[in-house]
């Protein structure tokens, strides 16, 4: 009997041993901003793929699941993974409102966040966190725009951004770095389809340059709209990438030739990492990855490193290797600020025809270096 109760306790300890570890994976999939969910889960998949299912070394298994752009829905699925599946590693969320309203829950869990793409201003500072991290972007984006505009001597801005959490911070670190002064300020829905009535007050305001953020659906509903009123030639478009990647591009056209970018990433950037990269993602997708994708991928490689470094514990040797980011980065280089954070390189972007007549985003130049968000100087963390 001892020796039956033996061999099956060998044989549970062997199958949980073998146990893929869970990721949880919860981003926006349906809705007008669903595309960008679409394609952080794409890229991230893509890296676990090449490792044949790993990361790192360790089987992994990535749980996706839509927020509907939902933060209650978020909620309640963060809350299900880690009651019934274990799940200790989070990433994928899209919009900030969401990533809110199941941050606390994941980090009181014990659980990692690795955010792709949003990044909450509050756990930048003085809630930054030991298990949250920023693989994608902070508010330094959308201040590079802010700095964007001040090299084209832009002295009037008007500012549009959809009516929630991340839209208002964005607006303010516009405001924190742009010079000139402000020609307007308007907050829309984020299930708005109609811009007509905000063109009317650009047009009464006539400011020097519009910055506007208004990803995915939105975007495209849009750009088209202020083309055709007339003024996209008369009033430029000075924009953070979420504004203009190349799946908003390639839906809008001739709408987007007026717009200046500020960015971290784009498909042209010349280091090894990403060159294989962009080719793996068109070979896969048959389409070219846009920066949500490049975040995914990314993260995932940083997942890949740490857990290669920790041999596939979710210890502090993980959280240690996580931080050193010792991987080779699609954005050229990448470090972590003290708050976990990144501290990238910024670029301008412009659009314009490659040698097949295609609109494309072309990198113009380096704006900023090694620079990374202002709340870092407010977290306690070493």
């Amino acid at each position: 009997m001892r020796m039956i109760l033996a061999v099956l306790t060998l044989i549970s300890f062997v199958a949980q041993a073998q146990e893929p570890l869970k990721i949880g994976f919860i981003t926006t999939l349906s809705g007008p901003g669903g595309y960008l969910g679409e394609d952080i889960r794409d890229g991230f998949l893509l890296a676990v793929k090449a490792e044949g299912g790993k990361l790192g070394g360790t089987a992994v298994q990535v749980l996706v699941e839509d927020d509907g752009l939902k933060p209650a829905q978020a909620k309640q699925i963060a809350d299900r993974m880690m009651k019934s599946e274990k799940v200790q590693i989070f990433t994928g969320t899209v919009f900030t409102n969401v990533a809110v309203a199941m941050l606390g829950d994941i980090l009181d869990s014990g659980a990692f966040w690795l955010g792709p793409n949003t990044a909450p201003n509050q756990y930048g500072g003085k809630e930054c966190h030991p298990r949250y991290f920023v693989t994608g972007w902070d508010e330094t984006l959308h201040g590079s725009a802010g700095v964007l505009a001040n090299e084209f001597g832009v002295k009037r801005l008007f500012l549009l951004a959809p009516n929630y959490q991340a839209g208002k911070e964005v607006i303010a670190v516009v405001k924190r770095e742009f010079k000139g002064s402000i020609a307007g300020e308007i907050y829309t829905s984020l299930d708005q389809n109609d811009f007509s009535a905000e063109i009317a007050q650009i047009r009464a305001a006539a400011p020097d340059a519009i910055y506007e953020f208004q990803p995915g659906g939105l975007g495209i509903n849009f750009l088209k709209q202020w083309a055709a009123s007339g003024l996209k030639d008369k009033i430029p478009l000075i924009v953070a990438a979420p504004s203009l990647d190349p799946r908003l591009l390639a839906a809008v056209g001739e709408a987007a030739s007026n717009m200046h970018i500020a960015a971290d990433w784009n498909g042209d950037l010349d280091a090894a990492a990403n060159k294989e990269f962009v080719a793996a993602y068109r070979a896969a997708y048959n389409r070219p990855p846009t920066y949500y994708a490049a975040h995914g991928y990314e993260t995932a490689r940083m997942i890949s490193a740490a857990l290669k470094s920790s041999s596939g514990k979710l210890d502090e040797t993980f959280r240690t290797a996580l931080k050193r980011a010792d991987f080779a980065s699609v954005r050229g280089r990448f470090a972590f600020a003290t708050n976990q954070g990144p501290v990238l390189d910024w670029y301008a972007l412009g659009v314009a025809r490659g040698a097949d007549g295609t609109l494309g985003l072309v990198t113009e130049r380096r704006i900023r270096e090694r620079t990374g968000g202002a709340y870092a100087e407010l977290c306690p963390m070493k």
